[in-house]
This record gives structure tokens, sequence and C-alpha cells, in this order.
């Protein structure tokens, strides 16, 4: 990590819910290919508060994905811990909600029975999955879609769907996969804002990972550099603007502009010719 940085395990949110915190400690993954092991995480030290939204900001292809399927509990590390609450992660578990970047929802489904899917596996009767069912297609926007099928739906629509039917189980963590990564920008803006009011009213404990600088720092209230493969944490940046945040009052402050040069900065070092048109 560079020097002048601001370790982990500060700037916690004064949260009162029961979410759990995640910890990692020293997570590394190696991968088997022809020419032989490929490391894509070495050492990651990461710490998230109960209530805290925290990103991942990194190259294309850094590993920031993978880290997070580890969290999820879908790929297991090499070496080092990860611990969500009190419990190492060993496996995938409701408990810990994941958004990916496509749109994976079931096309036979309406949006209504793609929200109660998780729901009737969960052992809810029909009447009860219905009303939590309605009420995060309604925090999502999503109210009078509920007899349309995804096929239906626009991108940003689709991937509201996706947020609801995760949160519907009511997961204590939420992970997200670069979500609006698939959206138009005017979309992207218009879901990143929506996100933001569902996360201050649910207070989940969330880690996103991003390529964008903007995204990250107008939805974060920590931020994770990682350096190019073997990915490791290279800077930890708290994102101290108030909140509640508006998108044109925040991206047109001072504190803001500082992030997002320091940001780009820190990813110029990395990989410049991976850095997209996100930059000033």
């Amino acid at each position: 990590m560079e020097a002048g940085t601001t370790p982990p395990g500060t700037g916690a949110p004064d949260v009162a819910s029961g979410a759990p915190g995640i910890r990692a400690e020293g997570v590394r993954k190696e991968f088997s290919s022809r020419r032989g092991e490929v490391v894509a995480l070495d050492e990651i030290e990461l710490e998230v508060h109960p209530g805290e939204f925290v990103s991942i900001l990194g190259p294309s292809g850094c590993g920031k994905s993978t880290f997070l399927y580890i969290v999820g509990g879908f790929v297991e590390p090499s070496a080092g811990t990860v611990v969500v609450g009190a419990e190492p992660v060993r496996r995938p578990s409701p408990e810990r909600g994941i958004v990916f970047q496509e749109f994976v929802l079931f096309p036979w489904k309406t949006v209504l029975g793609n929200v109660t899917f998780g729901l009737a596996r969960k052992g809810l009767g029909r009447a009860e999955r219905k009303q939590l069912a309605q009420r995060y297609i309604e925090m999502v926007h999503l109210h009078g879609f509920e007899h349309h099928y995804p096929k239906e739906l626009s991108g940003g629509m689709k991937q509201r769907l996706a947020i609801a039917r995760t949160l519907a189980t009511d997961p204590s963590v939420l992970l997200m996969d670069e979500p609006f990564g698939a959206v138009d920008a005017q979309t992207r803006v218009v879901l990143q804002q929506e996100l933001m009011e569902i996360w201050e009213r649910t207070k989940k404990t969330v880690l996103f990972v991003t390529h964008s600088v903007d995204e990250a720092i107008f939805l974060s209230d920590r931020i994770y550099v990682f350096s190019q493969r073997p990915a490791r944490v290279k800077a930890v940046l708290e994102v101290n603007l108030p909140r509640p945040r508006s998108d044109e009052e925040i991206r047109a402050s001072a504190e803001y502009a500082e992030l997002h040069r320091e940001l780009w900065s820190l990813l110029r070092r990395e990989q410049p010719e991976e850095l997209g048109d996100d930059g000033p």
C-alpha cells in the first residue's frame, strides 16, 4: 500500500443495523494454465465495516471479480481467509447476495416471478411472497411491470430487476460485480442514484466492484485500489463526501475533483493502456 493512504479500518459509518462486516486476510489465488501457475491475487487485506459501502477499483483483468467471488464463496482461495460477521466463508450463502454485470434472470418468469423465486425457496407462503416481492419491485421503480417478461424490459430495467430479486431474500451482505457496466451512460447515472437511495434505506454491507472512477467516488465510503495482476492493495482512499449525495452537487465539488485526480493517477501508473474513456 502506498505511503500516505488511509489504512483499512477507519471511517466506519455509525450503523445501528445488524449487518455484518467483511474481513479478508492474506488472500491469495493461483490458477493452473498450460504455461504454469498464474497468480491472480496476492496477499489481499481488506475490510468492510458493518453497513459500509466499499468499492474495489483497479485495471481491467486484475482480479477484482475473482476476489468478489471468493467473498461470495463461489471460488476457494489458495491461501488466506475471508470472514463475514464471525463466520469464515467456505461456500455460497443466501446471506451474501450477489448481483452480476450480466442480467442473470429467468427469461420464462415475469418480473414478479423472478423476485418471488428466492422467497419460495425460503418456504414463505404465496401471499407473503407476493407482498415482499411487491415491496422490492416498487423500491427499484418497476411498479406496473410485474407481469412483464425480461425480454420486454430495457437493460436498465433488467438490472433493477436483478437487484430487486437479490434484495428480496434479505441478504446481510450485497456483493456487486460491475452491475451497471452493460447499460448506457445515462441509465448508469440513474441506476447509481437509485442504488444510493436503496443503500441509504437498507444500510446493507456492500462490496462493489467497478472500473469507473466516477462511480466508485459517488457511491462509496471507501475505495480499495488494486494493482495490476497479481493484484495487491495499492491504496485505500476515504470518500469523505456528505450523504445523502446529489449527483450534480457532488460531482461539481472540489473534494470530488481531488479524489478523481488521485485515483486516476494511481490507475495510470498501473495499466494506462486499459483505462478506457472515463478519465478527466
